[in-house]
């Protein structure tokens, strides 16, 4: 990997511009303006020990915002959790997804379709959410089971956090994955 990809210093994020805030969390989460809005400003307002405490806060905020009983608040939530990619979809717009979901979009044998009909049938079932998983290289069929059971179960208050605790994990792994360019 080259240095141009790796993120910046944890104890530098305060002191870089907006627009450098917004592209770490791009990054680590997805493109989202809603995400940008929510977290560029906590970004400058401390420095964090690690990436993993500053992931575990904009977790902090997406949680407050899945308790609040406003309903904007629920749909700011819903536009932060659906700028992540479909799962097997073939045109994914980030890098990272790309790479995360390679195992989901390669292959022939109906498992794609399989993962087509789940994902409408998980927007049916939880309307305004898209489903999100922490992939960490599990093939089609383990995340087939995982989507099935949790449109079986049912529970929005519980999918809403499954989705944020899915974001952070993806994020976090991430910020492993790009790791904090060397100190000069």
């Amino acid at each position: 990997m080259d240095t141009s990809s790796r993120l910046p210093s944890v104890s530098s994020v305060p002191g870089l511009s907006t627009a450098e805030r917004a592209a770490i969390l791009d990054r680590l989460f997805e493109p989202c303006t809603p995400l940008h809005t929510l977290s560029v400003s906590l970004l400058s307002q401390k420095v964090f020990p690690s990436y993993d405490d500053l992931i575990s806060s904009i977790g902090l905020q997406l949680t407050e915002l899945a308790r609040s009983a406003s309903t904007s608040d629920s749909k700011w939530l819903e536009s932060i959790l659906a700028a992540h990619p479909r799962l097997g979809q073939s045109k994914v717009d980030s890098a990272q997804s790309r790479a995360e979901q390679a195992k989901l979009v390669s292959g022939g044998d109906g498992e794609a379709e399989v993962l087509a009909r789940l994902n409408n049938e998980y927007e049916r079932t939880f309307p305004g959410l898209r489903y999100v998983v922490f992939v960490n290289g599990r093939g089609r069929p383990e995340i087939i089971e995982d989507m099935k059971a949790r449109i079986k179960y049912s529970d929005p208050v519980a999918e809403r956090d499954a989705s944020i605790k899915a974001m952070c994990e993806i994020a976090a792994d991430r910020a492993q994955k790009l790791g904090p360019e060397p100190q000069t």
